[in-house]
């Protein structure tokens, strides 16, 4: 990795790893899809709002979780849901899970586990 790249992990639907150098400042939602990962559902892939944080369809999980700095980032923190994508600017190195979309993108929050 260079000095101005950073190291992002991720895990796509299948559960398969692969880390890309990303360059320091780029959009998250960015750099999954030159990376070559869908980060949106069948239909959401050529109806979305081009990352402006509008429809929601572009979530994936991180961790460690970034602050939350908008309303949808405060709501996907307390309730479990995927962060937009479109929203996380790459400064760390981060570890990125991309979950199923099943309709439209839809995403559902984690389920907690039972003991």
């Amino acid at each position: 990795m260079g000095e101005n790249t950073v190291p992002v992990r991720v895990r796509d639907q299948n559960g398969l790893e692969t880390t890309l150098a990303v360059e320091r400042g780029t959009v998250l939602r960015d750099a999954l899809i030159a990376g070559g990962f869908e980060v949106y559902g069948t239909l959401s892939s050529r109806l979305n709002c081009g990352g402006n944080g509008l429809c929601g369809t572009c979530g994936v999980r991180i961790d460690p979780p970034p602050e939350p700095r908008k309303f949808h980032d405060t709501a996907a923190a307390r309730f479990g849901y995927p962060r937009l994508s479109c929203q996380i600017v790459v400064e760390e190195p981060l570890t990125v899970e991309i979950p199923s979309k099943t309709m439209w993108g839809q995403l559902l929050p984690r389920r907690p586990e039972r003991s």
